[in-house]
């Protein structure tokens, strides 16, 4: 049985389906319209939500009236009740006193400490901090962790719950564009547009059409001259091998290959030339799709900024300047695209979590499972219900990002006026993503701007020059919150995860059990973080105070957005993409963490040559050159280069709990940044690491995971004699503890008989190695959870998990 949605309904007055692109309400008793039956029930006269009344007499009729014609009951008249309201309310005012527990002295405040919210607003600050303003921190390092308070101290949970989409930028909320412009009117324009677009489609199918006749004919040409120049020699020596009937057969032989391979050279030529024609056909077709795109949505926005204005001045709902703030007056969206600007707020100040955008996200992928004719269609059923021109951005990138456009099945003959005949342009290759979100913004009535420029995008290594086209890109830059904010919708999009198969478009069967994957990153990116990746053309396009040049782009470290998610940063100003090694064959590269992900950040590294895919060295592997250590909010990994040359490391990361990595599980990392360490001359021969587990070195990670505090060893490299004690002392309960000892050139279990542990009373364990001879070792720990054997109701005991690794140096001299 077919159940209506929540964004269904039905209208009053035709008794029909409305759905929430063409819906006016909630209105009284929860009622709903559709936009055309919206109108007075005597005169016909259309009605907007500030121009209908309801009869405020007969609570039944649920009907809408206009001003004319909206039910009166005559003259006024009081019963005993309102006499007595009257007086009271006719009672003169003793004295100017208000009350300060109530109402605060200024104008429309409210004192925290009377509804007894202040513990609230203040949670999480620091005491120290006279101005209540954040901590000066790097600009990497954000903090999450700000004071809140819950509807219920305020007794306004069902206000809340009634404006659910009102949000914290509700200081540029606007009015629906169904309240100034008509869809009709939108969709006229719309089709004038479309009638532009199919002329110039015409004109690139004769273009088209032109070139390969041109192509075709050029090559018969040459074909038939090459054919008579081959056939006339042939014809030549035959003639000199009229008595030698073996030696004509040779000949016909040797004729017959050399026309094959004149076909097939001649052919592999037409392909070449064909697909050179073909590109330079698509970037001139590029062009002028984006150069009518451009013209269109500049015509768009001037029908909406005109009816929208003319709207507001009707009906008042400008904000004068000096005025205070109310529910009813709207800040002006402009008219005019402002110049290129930093944005004074970073996105963190916008907003914190797409968990906020949970409603508008869920409109986006509605939409996105069905297809429409029109545009008008499309973004009105996007942008419905959106009280904010971020609303309208955010539901324009979650629809392309959803959509997963490249992969969409379309039929070969598509008209334009049918569903999927709305896209043709990404079918054809005509028009991108971001041309595509331009598009869609101006319909909404929100200035967007295509950026052109460089991108370290894939297939980009650290320390490539861009001085060629390879790795030009394109974006966009969409005016919401009152600045320029960056979109990036290809590097944004959608992924299925653990999905064997796309469903088909329009197709419901098991869509519910496929799981999407996109990138908040790239939604109004900070500009000092998009500048890592992106490069314009233009440089007041950077949206920094202080632009950058391409010299310096090149040099920037190669960072992914995970990188910006988990907060990292560096905390060396000399982190570059290339890091060199000193004389001893040794660079450094440091990334610093925030203090809220420390316990949960585990690090990973791959090194390799830079040149090939090989990782290994005289019959070593190249990870085995890397330390990786933690120290404090520091995470560290020093390279030792075994040969001069250039090799690329790569660093990856994951945020997991302690219960998640003690489960013995593997783990997914992806990389966060990359790295080119340059060699140039090394001077030291360098002797790999003993061959550990791989990671992090030092008992850091003891401490963090498994609540193993190490009592007489700190660091990760310990000096020792021949013997060595090390101890650490257990917050929580752990057991069969294993350690393991390595050298390069011994075999590990000739050096299992040298470590023994034990455990005390006090919870402290120790372990004792005595070195069989002076050198370099590893030793690895290993221990389990008490009772993690039994939490399947098996009596299989789960693996022992990796705890922690030094590195230590024995000598007769320590």
């Amino acid at each position: 049985m077919y159940r209506m949605n929540f964004y269904e309904s039905t209208c009053l007055r035709c008794n029909q389906t409305v759905y929430q692109v063409d819906r006016v309400g909630p209105l009284k008793d929860f009622t709903f319209f559709h936009s055309g039956c919206f109108k007075c029930a005597v005169c016909g006269t259309k009605l907007t939500l500030k121009t209908y009344y309801n009869n405020q007499h007969r609570q039944e009729d649920k009907e809408v009236y206009c001003c004319s014609h909206v039910p009166k009951i005559g003259p006024g008249h009081l019963d005993g009740s309102a006499v007595g309201i009257r007086s009271a309310l006719n009672v003169p005012r003793s004295a100017n006193f208000v009350n300060e527990q109530i109402r605060g002295s200024g104008k429309g405040t409210f004192d925290a400490e009377a509804l007894n919210i202040r513990p609230h607003l203040n949670g999480h600050q620091n005491s120290g901090n006279s101005n209540n303003s954040p901590q000066q921190t790097h600009p990497y390092q954000h903090h999450y962790q700000y004071g809140r308070f819950d509807a219920s101290a305020l007794h306004i949970a069902h206000a809340l719950r009634a404006t659910e989409l009102q949000k914290a930028y509700n200081k540029a909320r606007e009015k629906p564009i169904d309240c100034y412009l008509d869809k009709d009117e939108q969709t006229q324009l719309e089709m004038k547009h479309r009638k532009e677009e199919d002329d110039l489609y015409r004109k690139f199918a004769r273009q088209r059409e032109e070139e390969d006749k041109r192509m075709r004919e050029e090559f018969r040409d040459e074909w038939e001259k090459e054919l008579e120049r081959l056939t006339s020699r042939f014809e030549r020596e035959l003639q000199t091998k009229k008595k030698r009937p073996e030696e004509q057969k040779v000949l016909t032989l040797r004729h017959q290959q050399e026309r094959e391979d004149l076909e097939k050279n001649m052919t592999i030529r037409r392909d070449k030339k064909k697909e050179s024609i073909t590109r330079k056909l698509l970037e001139h077709e590029r062009a002028a799709t984006a150069a009518l795109v451009e013209k269109q949505s500049r015509e768009m926005l001037e029908l909406i900024n005109e009816k929208r204005s003319e709207y507001m001045m009707a009906e008042s709902l400008y904000l004068d300047e000096g005025d205070g703030y109310t529910e009813d007056v709207l800040l002006p969206y402009p008219s005019e695209a402002p110049i290129p600007a930093p944005p004074a707020l970073s996105k963190f100040e916008v907003y914190n979590d797409p968990v906020e955008f949970a409603d508008i996200d869920q409109i986006a992928i509605s939409v996105a499972q069905e297809d429409q004719k029109t545009f008008t269609d499309l973004v009105r059923q996007l942008v419905g219900r959106c009280g904010s021109d971020i609303e309208k951005a955010r539901t324009i990138f979650r629809w392309i990002t959803v959509k997963n456009l490249n992969t969409m099945q379309f039929d070969e003959n598509l008209r334009g006026d049918t569903p999927m005949g709305l896209l043709r342009g990404i079918k054809h290759g005509t028009e991108s993503y971001h041309v595509l979100f331009k598009r869609l913004c101006s319909y909404a009535g929100l200035h967007c701007v295509v950026i052109k420029g460089y991108s370290k995008s894939a297939g980009y290594q650290p320390g490539v020059r861009f001085e060629d086209n390879r790795f030009r890109n394109s974006w966009n830059a969409v005016y919401v919150a009152g600045a320029w904010r960056f979109v990036q919708c290809n590097w944004g999009a959608r992924h299925l995860v653990n999905a064997k198969e796309v469903p088909k478009a329009g197709s419901k069967g098991k869509s519910d059990s496929l799981r999407y994957e996109y990138d908040d990153h790239y939604f109004l990116t900070d500009p000092r973080e998009f500048i890592y990746e992106f490069f314009p053309l233009q440089s007041e396009w950077q949206l920094l105070k202080n632009p950058i040049t391409l010299q310096d782009f090149e040099e920037l470290p190669f960072v992914r957005s995970l990188f910006f998610r988990y907060g990292l940063y560096f905390p060396d100003s000399n982190t570059k993409a290339v890091m060199y090694t000193d004389s001893t064959g040794a660079a450094t590269v440091r990334i610093a963490m925030p203090a809220h992900m420390q316990s949960s950040l585990i690090f990973h590294y791959n090194l390799k040559f830079y040149d090939s895919d090989g990782d290994g060295f005289d019959g070593v592997s190249l990870k085995r050159f890397v330390m990786q250590s933690v120290v404090g909010n520091i995470v560290a990994f020093r390279v030792h280069a075994p040969c001069s040359g250039a090799f690329l490391l790569d660093i990856f990361a994951n945020a997991v709990t302690p219960k998640e990595y003690l489960t013995g599980e593997p783990m997914k990392f992806k990389s966060v940044c990359k790295f080119k360490i340059a060699c140039e001359e090394l001077q030291t021969v360098m002797v790999p690491l003993p061959d550990c587990a791989s990671g992090e070195w030092g008992p850091t990670k003891a401490t963090r995971l498994f609540g193993l505090v190490p009592i007489t060893h700190q660091d990760a490299l310990v000096f020792a004699g021949r013997e060595l004690e090390l101890q650490f002392r257990m917050s929580r309960p752990l057991t069969d503890f294993m350690a393991t000892l390595h050298k390069n050139g011994v075999e590990e279990k000739r050096l299992s008989k040298f470590v023994s542990h034990s455990l005390s009373d006090d919870d402290v364990v120790t372990f004792v190695i005595s070195f069989p001879e002076e050198g370099q070792y590893g030793l690895d720990i290993y221990t389990r959870e008490l009772g993690g054997n039994q939490n399947d109701g098996s009596s299989e005991k789960h693996l022992l998990t990796h705890c922690c690794k030094y590195l230590i140096n024995s000598s007769k001299r320590n």
